[in-house]
C-alpha cells in the first residue's frame, strides 16, 4: 500500500442538494478523488472513505 502522510492530505466537502461530494486530494503526487455520500453520515466517516479511495488509486497506480 502506498505510503501518504494523512496529515497532509487536502479534504474538500461540498454540500449538493441531498448529497455530500468530498474530495480528496495527494499534495504529492497531485492524484484527487471524490466520493459522494449522505450528508447525515458522519464528517469523519466520509473523510476516511475518500482516504481509503485515495490509497487505493495510489497503489493501483504504483502497480
Amino acid at each position: 500500500m502506498t505510503s501518504i502522510n494523512d496529515s497532509r492530505i487536502i479534504i474538500e466537502f461540498i454540500q449538493v442538494g441531498a448529497y455530500v461530494k468530498v474530495t480528496a486530494v495527494d499534495p504529492v503526487s497531485l492524484v484527487e478523488v471524490s466520493i459522494v455520500g449522505d450528508p447525515s453520515a458522519s464528517r469523519d466517516t466520509l473523510e476516511q472513505t475518500a482516504i481509503k479511495k485515495l490509497r487505493f488509486v495510489l497503489s493501483k497506480r504504483q502497480k
